[in-house]
């Protein structure tokens, strides 16, 4: 056995002070729906509902004599860092961005209780880390990465000590979500060298692919935009002790998510299995379809690493999923300024269009008004015959629902 194999091994047994393992739970409905075994391992159970936890106790436990630690995160990490600093009895000082939802910061501070200081700084991310580390320096606090580091990779590498030891197998294929790589570089590292026939597939969201740009470059490169929907992976470079791990990795291994997909299969896991997955914890969910050639009949392991949802995001996420699925549609349309116009539009709308927007502004001196209209449909080819409708009767109209520009200011 590997050093590497051995450390992380000894991180899970050292775990078990603090939380068991979390479930490997086989899921009926997925391997139905797949004709394969597919299993889910439920770090969205974890005491702070994602694996960030492991990290942070392995990272923490290894600074002996160290009572200061300190941390820059949004979500999950802030959460992980907190939860240890209270359960070690040592000070925590969290920096948070200032738009963090109340939530987090409410969750964050509930988790470490009198041992944690939250500290609001920066309209953006890379403030709040800088801001981080400057009082490390000044203060002598260690500094606690979220993902970069020897120590946080090792102990996310547990998530894979435990699937093995659970299943008493190798499965056929573990997917895995990445945004920094901690979690994907840890399972990496232990799966290569214990269950080296596993076949590792790694999701990240399309808006923050950094895995995928690195082995384009061939290392870790900053990406020029980040879609921060799904916030737990989306990452706008990944980390270079994580990349090291990775660089191998095939690139036909590395999937992309659509925000707006995951967003259907966050909804198809809460309405059919009751599941409560964040964004990220999704993503190794969403790539099944794609899979499903490759995987049936074969053990699957799925690794759902996060359920903080913030259920004032629950409306974002219909919407996104309905749009996905073409069965929500945005349109710019000229309204005729007359008597009667809008009696005549309502009349060509079919038995199960939905109004579920509706913005217009009377102009004077004009024959026609815009209006901004979003239509909810019970199928996507509903919407095919209302544009037809509407072009009969001379309504001219612009579906805007994918034009990014427009839609982001007006929807």
């Amino acid at each position: 056995m590997t050093d590497f194999s051995s450390k992380a091994e000894a991180t899970t047994r050292a775990l078990r002070s603090v939380f068991d393992p979390t479930p490997l739970q086989r899921n009926a409905y997925l391997s139905n729906k797949y004709g394969a075994d597919i299993w889910l391992k439920r770090e969205d159970l974890s005491p702070v509902r994602s694996y960030k936890i492991r990290g942070a106790f392995n990272a923490m436990r290894k600074q002996t004599g160290q009572s200061h630690f300190a941390c820059a995160s949004a979500g999950n990490h802030a959460q992980g860092v907190a939860y240890m600093c209270r359960e070690m009895g040592v000070e925590g000082t969290i920096f948070m961005p200032v738009t963090t939802p109340g939530q987090k910061i409410d969750k964050t501070r509930a988790f470490g209780g009198k041992h944690v200081t939250i500290r609001l700084v920066g309209d953006f991310f890379d403030d709040t880390l800088a801001a981080a580390q400057a009082y490390c320096t000044e203060t002598g606090a260690h500094f606690l990465s979220p993902f970069d580091d020897a120590d946080v990779i090792e102990g996310q590498a547990s998530v894979a000590v435990e699937i093995l030891s659970d299943l008493n197998t190798a499965p056929d294929m573990v997917i895995l979500p990445v945004g920094g790589g901690g979690l994907a570089a840890g399972v990496t590292a232990y799966m290569t060298e214990q269950a080296p026939q596993n076949t590792l597939i790694y999701v990240e969201p399309e808006g923050g692919a950094s895995l995928t740009a690195a082995l384009q470059a061939g290392h870790p490169v900053a990406l020029p935009r980040v879609d921060t929907f799904v916030d737990g992976a989306a990452v706008a470079q990944i980390g270079a002790r994580t990349f090291d791990v990775l660089r191998d990795v095939p690139s036909d291994h590395v999937l992309r998510a659509p925000e707006n997909r995951i967003c259907v299969t966050i909804g198809e896991m809460l309405n059919v299995e009751g599941m409560v997955l964040e964004p990220a914890g999704a993503l190794s969910l969403d790539v099944l379809d794609e899979l499903a050639p490759k995987i049936a009949g074969k053990t699957i392991v799925c690794v759902t690493s996060g359920g903080n949802f913030d259920f004032e995001r629950l409306p974002e996420v219909k919407e996104r999923a309905m749009r996905h699925e073409g069965r929500k549609k945005y349109f710019v349309l000229r309204m005729p300024q007359r008597p009667g116009a809008l009696k005549d539009f309502l009349g060509i709308l079919g038995p199960s269009d939905d109004i579920a927007r509706f913005e217009y502004l009377k102009k004077s001196a004009r024959n026609f008004g815009s209006v901004l209209i979003g239509i909810e449909a019970a199928a996507p080819e509903d919407f095919a015959r209302l544009s037809e409708r509407m072009d009969a009767l001379g309504f001219e109209h612009r579906d805007i629902t994918n034009d990014t520009v427009l839609s982001e200011f007006l929807i």
